[in-house]
């Protein structure tokens, strides 16, 4: 086994698991990228199926064999790409959202005035107004361009951040470790798991599945998080999505990260919501969110506040900086994480170049599934609450130490028969949809999801 699949280990705290019950095949490069994102993804699926594993031998006292394609891992970081959606006409078409392929085109690396490039992030409609308010050019390639020329990069850094948007000077790898939240960073572990309160051992749930009975309270949007509670959810658990009717969403995103869940509407600036949420809480299990640092405070929803409310929760943070150095604060996404960590610029030639999949994103939220399956393990054990945290800078700091690998194509690309052979069909709110299903395999227990994609909203607040 790898070092990297080593490191996920050491998380668990465990040692390895015995000789054959792992199985990882094949190996990058899987996309025309630098980075081992397959392999990179496959140690951390692995390491989500030995602890799937870990809670299946509690309850029944046999352990099973796990199994992943590095290929077929490294498909899951680009996902919602491979999502269709069949039309009136039968045929299928690609979901995407013209707005997103503007972002795309924009969100990349400018050269400033100092040589340095600087990345700016234009995701949602609030967080582009803002970018743009700085810059004060329009939203076009070439006037971003032009207007990032103009600027010093560290200035722009923190013009960006003081206006609450979102960006990253392309740093090296080497520069990153030594700055000073690089170095905080460094000194952590790739998923913090922390025990925040105590509790009578919470042993699991009976039912035939390793997360049976498990409620979880998915309070994210936009790829990490989702993706975490999409992993619980093809393992059993029960996972209900809040969010509000006025928050931006990315259409592809929501429908490819929200397969075996429920939706409903509740809006954290409403005091009867937010009492509705911490009713919710009282039964659940599993506590998610992914905003800044601070916001859930201001509420009410805190690690601690939260576990007083319900002695035994696990909560997650997901977030791109983590939490303890000076960015900490700063709210950011995937090409943050690419930016920051020296991986965009060791993926270009001439010019600084972003993965092409998501690979923070997703390693992230893998990470924050693994980290709530061992917190979950731990507290049936010894009982206790637990604060679960992961970030895409960390995550980015995996993959940039799993190394290197050259590739030949420039156009590399997973066959249409590799994915079909993971792709599945699911009917509901969006109609019919082709996405790929769960793709670690397992002897005993088979990831799937027991509902299809719901519509936002189409749920009420309350668990089953």
């Amino acid at each position: 086994m790898s070092s990297g699949f080593e490191e996920i280990m050491a998380i668990r705290g465990r040692g390895m698991p015995q000789d054959g019950e792992v199985t990882i095949t094949g190996q990058d490069p899987v996309f025309s990228a630098r980075f081992k994102i397959g392999e990179t993804t496959a140690n951390i699926l692995a390491g989500i199926g030995v602890a799937v594993t870990d809670i299946h031998e509690m309850k029944t006292g046999r352990r099973q064999k796990v199994a992943i394609d590095v290929r077929h891992a490294a498909a899951t970081c680009q996902s919602s790409k491979f999502l269709s959606q069949r039309a009136t006409d039968g045929n299928w078409k690609a979901v995407s959202s013209p707005s997103m392929e503007h972002m795309r085109s924009i969100t990349q690396p400018w050269q400033c005035k100092d040589g340095r490039w600087y990345l700016p992030h234009f995701n949602l409609p609030h967080l582009h107004d803002r970018v743009i308010g700085v810059l004060k050019c329009e939203s076009n390639a070439d006037a971003v361009k032009k207007a990032i020329a103009k600027w010093d990069s560290h200035d722009l850094e923190e013009a960006v951040a003081e206006a609450r948007a979102c960006g990253s000077i392309v740093r090296s790898n080497a520069e990153w470790l030594d700055h000073p939240h690089g170095k905080v960073l460094a000194a952590r572990p790739l998923i913090d798991i922390t025990k925040i309160g105590d509790s009578d051992p919470i042993p699991f749930p009976k039912g035939e599945r390793p997360l049976s009975g498990i409620k979880v309270l998915d309070l994210t949007r936009i790829l990490a998080g989702p993706i975490a509670a999409r992993t619980l959810a093809e393992n059993g658990a029960e996972v209900l999505m809040v969010t509000a009717q006025h928050l931006p969403q990315v259409p592809e995103h929501v429908m490819d990260t929200s397969h075996g869940k429920r939706s409903c509407f509740l809006n954290l600036t409403k005091p009867d919501d937010v009492a509705t949420i911490k009713q919710l809480v009282r039964n659940a299990d599993v506590f998610s969110q992914g905003y800044r640092p601070g916001i859930m405070d201001k509420h009410g929803l805190s690690p601690e506040q939260l576990a007083k409310e319900r002695p035994g929760l696990i909560y997650l943070s997901i977030s791109c900086y983590g939490h303890g150095g000076p960015f900490s604060n700063r709210g950011g996404w995937e090409q943050i994480g690419q930016s920051a960590t020296g991986i965009c610029l060791d993926n270009g030639d001439e010019r600084p170049k972003l993965l092409p999949a998501s690979a923070c994103d997703y390693t992230t939220g893998y990470n924050g599934a693994l980290g709530v399956l061992l917190a979950l393990a731990r507290r049936a054990r010894e009982g206790g609450s637990y604060h679960v945290r992961v970030s895409l800078c960390r995550s980015g700091m995996y993959i940039y130490k799993q190394g290197k690998v050259s590739y030949k194509d420039a156009n590399m690309e997973l066959t249409d028969a590799e994915l079909n052979a993971i792709r599945i069909e699911s009917q509901g709110g969006h109609g019919t949809l082709k996405h790929l299903g769960p793709v670690l395999k397992m002897s005993e227990t088979k990831p799937y999801w027991d509902r299809p994609s719901p519509t936002l909203g189409s749920s009420k607040p309350e668990w089953l």
